[in-house]
């Protein structure tokens, strides 16, 4: 029987706590797909989640060693419903579990993936792509609105830009000098935080996106209209961003990603079309996840970080 290597959080604390462990392979109860995994996205809570902080770790504290991993994009192994084996699938797993060569998922969790779309770009999009665009809905964005995106060129705020660009709005984004090209590239008019304080730059925006909140998401504030409504996506920080937004007359939102795989087919047709790009900035081996989550932790990642699984 082949085993299952995975790479699972042994304790709460740094990227170190990360280990590889080999597994049975796991079992598909009913309405589950066995996945094999290609590749897994790393996300800025994968990294909260195993320094002990959020939600996240909250509920899997009594769970390790525990595999994280809520982007899988891989190949069906046995015939379950609409899916055959050898479908090419990604979806959004709330259990996680992408940090491995198996994994299985609910039938209802997952996406076909177009064929023109790679493994790579697909597992960006069930928790970056989604919380891009549920963000922009739950800000109720409209064409001619102004959108001010924090973190522009990271994971979620590359798709925020180009999906708030097809609704017609007039976007602006927030990234390092580094960055200024690759955000200006996709559409938006980028605003170097290093240069001067965003309010400096632009004001009476109609809509903040905020994906980096504390400090930085506060001080954004300032950049909003009057009755401006603003989406604050860092759910540590939620409480905090949502009071300092009342006195100002804001109306602020705390919101959590939920797997809609409707939502996800429309952003594999967009990227299949070519009217979404994905950024894909560095692949690591399964091996190397250690450096994932130290790169994920810096905030100064330009788009995707993903593993690829070993064979």
């Amino acid at each position: 029987m082949p085993h299952n290597l995975q790479l699972a959080i042994t304790a709460f604390g740094g990227p170190e706590t990360l280990k590889l462990q080999q597994t049975a392979m796991p079992e598909p109860q009913d309405g589950q797909v066995l996945i094999k995994v290609a590749f897994a996205g790393v996300n800025p809570v994968d990294a909260k989640t195993r320094a002990g902080l959020g939600w996240g770790a909250e509920k899997i504290k009594d769970m390790l060693p525990w595999v994280p991993g809520f982007d899988a994009a891989g190949v069906v192994v046995n015939d379950v419903g609409e899916y055959k084996a050898g479908d090419r699938v990604a979806g959004r797993i709330v259990e996680g579990g992408g940090y491995g060569q198996y994994l299985c998922a609910d039938v209802s969790a997952l996406s076909r993936i177009p064929d023109d779309v790679s493994f790579e770009a697909a597992v960006s999009l069930p928790v970056a792509g989604l919380t891009a665009w549920q963000a922009l809905e739950l800000a109720g964005l409209q064409a001619g609105e102004t959108v001010l995106i924090l973190a522009g060129a990271g994971g979620v705020g590359h798709i925020a830009i180009q999906l708030a660009k097809a609704k017609g709005a007039n976007v602006y984004a927030s990234c390092s000098t580094v960055n200024s090209a690759f955000v200006s590239a996709l559409g938006a008019t980028a605003l170097d935080y290093t240069a001067s304080e965003l309010h400096e730059q632009v004001n009476n925006i109609n809509v903040l996106i905020d994906l980096v909140g504390g400090d930085v998401g506060e001080a954004a504030l300032t950049c909003v209209a009057k009755n401006g409504r603003v989406v604050t996506v860092p759910t540590i920080t939620a409480d905090r961003i949502i009071d300092a937004a009342k006195p100002l007359g804001i109306e602020a939102k705390g919101m959590l990603v939920v797997p809609k795989p409707e939502q996800l087919n429309a952003l594999l047709s967009l990227v299949n079309d070519g009217a979404v790009r994905v950024e894909v900035a560095k692949t690591y081996p399964l091996e190397e996840g250690v450096q994932a989550h130290i790169d994920i932790q810096t905030g100064r990642t330009r788009g995707k970080l993903l593993l690829e699984m070993p064979e």
